[in-house]
């Protein structure tokens, strides 16, 4: 339903405001489609059932460009108190005080917050009720440049190592450059706990390919190696949520897909967007991945033996 310069969109129980569902976010080019808010309600709307489960109970920072992709851009993490009062809010300790995050817990959540021009969602790797306890753990595959063929040696490396850990994985696009290899945990370690584990595994990785492979936090350290990051391990980082839509010409997705594809020659950091994304979310990309967490305790065992 359309009402002058809004229009209206049912999300389950609640009906959301869409103002200038016309404007255009993202402007296009000769190789890149152009998307309005409104397309990007489209979207949302039918990616929610596979999107939301990675972000219910947890708290988000929001990248907002109400000018579109090529206008100004600002992080948001405090939320407006605008906002609607059925919007979940979690009050999160800070040095020095507490922000107050959205939490997307469904559709029409999700809505608003494209209503505002909420292009990437970026969501914390544990949830309100144990925020300091993560039940994610990312490693992101960083390439000097664009090079994606040193992204996939990367993952293959990484992934098996994981193997050799026996802790279960699965990768995704990140919708820029690079991606992100997902661990899923028990949540019984904290935020320094698993980020130490973390940069352990990366470390171990970089010493036995040290000509491509690097920890190094300073980008003149780097050389042309390939960027083992593990810094979101912490609180209050945040990490790009599956699903969400990067502020990129074209409109790239961060998106799941299985370790079976990583070798296909057409996968590349931007190789889903807002026109077929959905399609590949329902192919269920991450169905391998057990649903429960490991514990990092025997893995880390493991990882001792190996490195001797």
């Amino acid at each position: 339903m359309s009402d002058g310069g809004a229009r209206t969109v049912r999300a389950g129980r609640r009906s959301v405001q869409v103002h200038r569902p016309d404007k255009v976010l993202f402007p296009g080019g000769a190789d890149a489609a152009a998307y309005t808010k409104g397309d990007l309600v489209d979207y949302h709307r039918a990616v929610a059932p596979y999107m939301l489960p990675h972000l219910r109970g947890r708290p988000l920072m929001l990248d907002r460009r109400p000018d579109g992709v090529d206008g100004p851009a600002f992080m948001q993490k405090n939320t407006p108190d605008a906002y609607p009062d059925w919007i979940t809010r979690a009050e999160v300790a800070k040095e020095g005080g507490t922000v107050t995050h959205t939490v997307c817990d469904d559709t029409a959540t999700l809505l608003h917050l494209v209503d505002q021009a909420s292009i990437t969602l970026h969501r914390w790797l544990s949830r309100t009720r144990r925020i300091d306890r993560p039940d994610r753990l990312v490693f992101d595959l960083d390439p000097q440049g664009d090079d994606f063929e040193a992204v996939r040696e990367a993952a293959r490396l990484l992934g098996g190592l994981l193997d050799e850990l026996r802790l279960p994985s699965a990768p995704m696009t990140t919708g820029s450059r690079g991606l992100h290899i997902v661990v899923p945990l028990s949540g019984e370690h904290d935020f320094d706990d698993v980020r130490a584990f973390a940069r352990d595994v990366a470390e171990t990785l970089a010493a036995a390919h040290p000509d491509r492979l690097t920890t190094a936090v300073r980008k003149k350290d780097r050389g042309d190696r390939l960027y083992l990051d593990v810094q979101r391990n912490a609180y209050a980082q945040t990490a790009v949520a599956p699903y969400t839509v990067r502020a990129l010409p074209g409109a790239p997705v961060a998106t799941p897909f299985p370790w079976d594809r990583l070798d296909d020659p057409d996968l590349h950091a931007r190789r889903w967007t807002v026109a077929d994304a959905v399609e590949q979310a329902r192919s269920d990309p991450w169905a391998a991945l057990p649903r429960r967490g490991r514990a990092l305790g025997p893995a880390r065992r493991r990882l001792a033996a190996l490195r001797g």
